[in-house]
């Protein structure tokens, strides 16, 4: 019949696939280039009216909350796990920074994390809050094990990951090469051990 009112079960596909388009386009424009992608680009990749985004999710927090898992959590205490499983202390801040930069380097949204870019976003919180965790751990052990300089302390590594994360935010994006060559200086700084003289 002309100008019938689609059906409930109708209406409940067309919801369900405008959130899945919005969920996707939201994680490869979160993962491309950070949390704060305008939410006009995100409904145009979803094929969607923004307003259709503030309706299935309530916004920006809401949208950030549905898919912060797989933009950001799931590697991240992926990083933080690996770390904790390697024995050698050396070996382990070795990896847990240099995991660390790498994902900061590659994954722009984990930058606006750590630099609480939403504080009312309870999942962004809450990854913050297990990183803390984690560094507050990593130091501990390696001052224990004299593994570091002993004035280093949770404080620095902290700063040094914020520092990292306006940097890459809010700077000119350094090459892959020099950018790792600078996590070698830090981690020689760290444990107060200069990189062996380059050989003429």
């Amino acid at each position: 019949m002309t100008g019938a009112v689609p059906s409930e079960p109708r209406l409940r596909a067309d919801a369900r696939r405008n959130s899945a388009q919005i969920r996707a386009a939201a994680i490869g424009a979160f993962q491309g280039r950070g949390l704060t992608v305008p939410l006009e680009e995100v409904a145009k990749a979803a094929g969607v009216s923004k307003a259709t985004i503030f309706n299935r999710f309530g916004g920006r927090i809401g949208l950030i909350e549905a898919v912060i898992e797989e933009v950001v959590a799931t590697e991240l205490l992926a990083v933080i796990d690996r770390a904790r499983a390697i024995d050698d202390i050396g070996e382990r801040i070795t990896y847990y920074l240099t995991a660390l930069r790498d994902l900061q380097y590659r994954q722009p949204a984990v930058n606006d994390v750590l630099l609480q870019t939403y504080p009312h976003s309870r999942s962004l919180m809450e990854i913050c809050r297990a990183g803390s965790e984690a560094n507050d751990e990593l130091i501990a052990a390696a001052r224990a094990a004299d593994a570091l300089r002993p004035e280093f302390t949770t404080g620095d590594l902290h700063a040094l990951v914020l520092d990292n994360a306006l940097a890459l935010k809010h700077g000119e994006r350094p090459a892959r090469d020099a950018y790792d060559r600078r996590t070698t200086y830090l981690l020689d700084g760290i444990r107060g051990r200069p990189s062996a003289p380059a050989r003429r």
